[in-house]
């Protein structure tokens, strides 16, 4: 069984800088050119939660399955979600959802031969293809842990004024 409690730490520290930026009084915080605002942040996670929910949940069907995060990255798709989840305390409801579900799929629920089955997987970030080949089920819950939602906390924290940055941290 997979140990979840540093995914769940993980949406944890996303969740409280989603909140930290949105209730930092800066009405909009403008992201650097080229860079994401909060909710096309949020949006992105939101889509890269549901293809890892997908490719879960296909795994504990017996059913094959791919992991592709381009249409987590596409801007249309993006705004349509944040649209969809009703703006930004709507896309943080629908995280804190998603990770209690990754949590109890990725955890208790899957066996390791599960975790360990072989995923055909595509990663891009900014027109770069990062990986392109098969992952383990479980290292594709785990980057999420890693990786994904520590940069994106990041990437939000960096929106905030140098003040209110101060401030989060302090």
């Amino acid at each position: 069984m997979m140990d979840t409690a540093p995914l769940r730490d993980a949406y944890r520290g996303l969740l409280d800088a989603a909140v930290t930026v949105a209730d930092s009084g800066d009405t909009s915080p403008v992201p650097p050119p080229g860079e994401w605002n909060a909710d096309q942040i949020l949006g992105h996670v939101t889509l890269v939660n549901a293809a890892t929910i997908a490719a879960v949940s296909a795994v504990a069907s017996g059913a094959n399955t791919t992991y592709d995060n381009r249409v987590a990255l596409d801007a249309w798709t993006i705004d349509r979600v944040i649209t969809l989840a009703g703006g930004n305390a709507g896309l943080r409801d629908r995280i804190r959802l998603q990770a209690d579900a990754l949590c109890a799929l990725g955890g208790p629920m899957l066996s390791d031969a599960e975790l360990d089955t072989p995923v055909p997987t595509r990663l891009l970030s900014n027109g770069v293809v990062l990986v392109d080949q098969c992952v383990a089920l479980r290292d594709l819950i785990t980057g999420l842990a890693e990786v994904e939602l520590p940069g994106h906390t990041e990437q939000l924290l960096a929106l905030l004024s140098e003040d209110a940055g101060a401030e989060a941290v302090a």
